[in-house]
């Protein structure tokens, strides 16, 4: 959630600051090399792999939903293995934590092995560890890039005010690929907390392994964001270089340290999944339909806000949407529609289309200025009809406090980003239906038309959003006022609040105060 918070902080500071700040500069980025992904892999063991279950449904891709975090990080594990030409890896977020160690010991393994590793990652959350970076792309085969990054030259908080408006536009992709034949993508960064590595920062989240056409278009997508101009190799960044000793030493300690954790109650689990037994045999299954992969061109983060048409992937969305006719349920962690969007969800609404939101509550995220935003498009909403659901579930001041030291990751108790459009279309992404997704970051996605997975997504929605949910309702009083009302459960039992759930007053004050700045376009 950086992008987030960092905005906050520029929109904010006192624009007398501007006058005392000195201009950040970036080397010339000249020198970087173009490569593309390696496509003739069809001999690869995926590569077979593919063509075997292909030969059953020809011109389709398949699909395995990764719904829970041990799954999520195995797929992407048990795929590093069975690299043999390529890993293509682009992530907004990666952390130096259990998973995140986890994750670059497969990439060197792979790159052991002969594999060529390309790693883009966005500079957001990377400060001070620059270092890492230059020692893991000292291996010959791993290239690191770092996309959109600040500059060396001076501190990062003076960038948010002389350069508002770049380096708070962020890549947030999230694509794992392999060999040109599988791919993995989703809500998920590398980080312990999309993974369930540390229960008390769990995410609910949701990305999807897929082969056939899909990991091709991955690839495409990857390949525009590897070459742009914004992507710095991380010899261009940082001159500093390591000596043999400093490369010798750091393989130790991370072979150390993995072989530290063989024993672990995490790598364990891992090792006794269902799924990973059923992926190294081959035998995992498949659900296979149709599916177009959308993404933003990163163009978009270097055009004007006004002349971004032709580069967002929520214009693909559009013949999606419009063609809806009877349902669509949306599950996204930072929900702030705006206008337009709240306009067209109620006269979707409005024409019968049933309508349902499943976002974070107050009490269950960890960015409020993004609920304050959120705030002003309830009542319109609901008076339209549309069903408004937020997570029930309570954060503890200590809890919420951890949960941004972890990183400042967007962090919330629900992350999956996903729609599903008359039980027929199921949309997996990385992108929040914000201001902040929609114009400022960049994003992907993929659209399955896979009605069982779609259906069966749906009907998960009816058994479990009581249990899971407040609905939100607005009520008139007898003195007719209106006023929004959580209907939900607790400890089992029917309970009903005539306040944000679980907040005490000054955080609902705070939110209220949050609400008056004008920065919607950042959220």
């Amino acid at each position: 959630m950086d992008s987030r918070l960092a905005a906050r902080l520029a929109v904010v500071a006192v624009v007398a600051m501007l006058a005392t700040v000195g201009c950040a500069t970036l080397p010339e980025n000249t020198t970087r090399t173009a490569s593309h992904a390696i496509v003739d892999t069809a001999n690869t063991k995926l590569g077979r792999f593919e063509q075997e279950q292909k030969a059953a449904h020809p011109d389709q891709s398949g699909f395995l939903l990764l719904g829970n975090g041990l799954d999520a990080f195995l797929a992407r594990a048990v795929l590093a293995e069975s690299a043999e030409r390529s890993i293509d890896a682009q992530y907004y977020l990666l952390h130096n934590d259990l998973t995140g160690r986890l994750f670059i010991s497969e990439l060197v393994k792979a790159a052991d092995r002969g594999v060529r590793v390309r790693l883009l990652v966005d500079d957001m959350a990377l400060e001070g560890r620059d270092f890492g970076a230059v020692l893991l792309e000292s291996h010959p085969n791993i290239e690191v890039r770092i996309f959109n990054p600040f500059s060396r030259a001076v501190g990062r908080t003076s960038q948010y005010l002389t350069r508002f408006g770049s380096v708070t536009r962020r890549m947030h992709n999230k694509t794992f690929t392999v060999d040109n034949q599988a791919t993995v993508l989703g809500g998920r960064n590398i980080g312990d907390e999309y993974f369930e590595a540390n229960p008390d920062l769990a995410f609910q989240d949701l990305d999807v392994l897929a082969i056939g056409a899909v990991p091709h278009e991955v690839s495409r997508s990857f390949d525009k964001y590897w070459n742009h101009p914004l992507a710095y190799p991380v010899s261009t960044l940082v001159k500093e270089r390591p000596t043999a000793d400093q490369v010798a030493q750091a393989r130790q300690e991370m072979d150390a340290f993995v072989a530290a954790q063989a024993d672990s109650a995490y790598l364990t689990a891992l090792r006794d999944s269902a799924l990973a037994k059923h992926l190294r045999a081959g035998d995992a299954r498949f659900y296979w339909g149709q599916a177009k992969v959308v993404a933003d061109n990163p163009e978009k983060l270097v055009r004007e806000r006004d002349q971004a048409v032709g580069y967002r992937l929520v214009d693909q969305l559009v013949p999606y949407f419009t063609g809806i006719k009877q349902e669509l349920i949306i599950f996204s962690p930072y929900f702030v529609p705006g206008k337009e969007g709240t306009a067209f969800l109620s006269s979707l609404s409005e024409r019968g289309v049933r309508v349902r939101i499943l976002t974070n509550s107050l009490a269950s995220t960890d960015v409020a200025v993004v609920h304050a935003g959120y705030e002003h498009y309830r009542k319109a909403l609901l008076r339209a009809g549309v069903e408004l659901y937020e997570l029930n579930k309570q954060l503890t001041p200590e809890q919420r406090k951890e949960k941004k030291a972890a990183g400042g990751s967007s962090k919330a108790s629900l992350h999956a980003k996903s729609f599903v459009l008359d039980r027929r279309y199921l949309f997996i992404g990385s992108m929040n239906l914000d201001p902040r997704s929609v114009v400022e970051n960049s994003e992907i996605g993929v659209m399955l038309a896979q009605p069982e997975l779609a259906g069966g997504m749906a009907e998960w929605f009816d058994r479990n959003i009581d249990q899971l949910a407040f609905r939100v309702k607005l009520e008139t009083d007898a003195d007719g006022t209106e006023r929004l009302r959580w209907y939900g459960q607790k400890d089992g039992e029917p309970v009903v609040f005539d306040h944000e759930p679980y907040t005490g007053f000054w955080r609902r004050f705070g939110v209220g105060i949050l609400s008056i700045f004008p920065v919607e376009s950042q959220l």
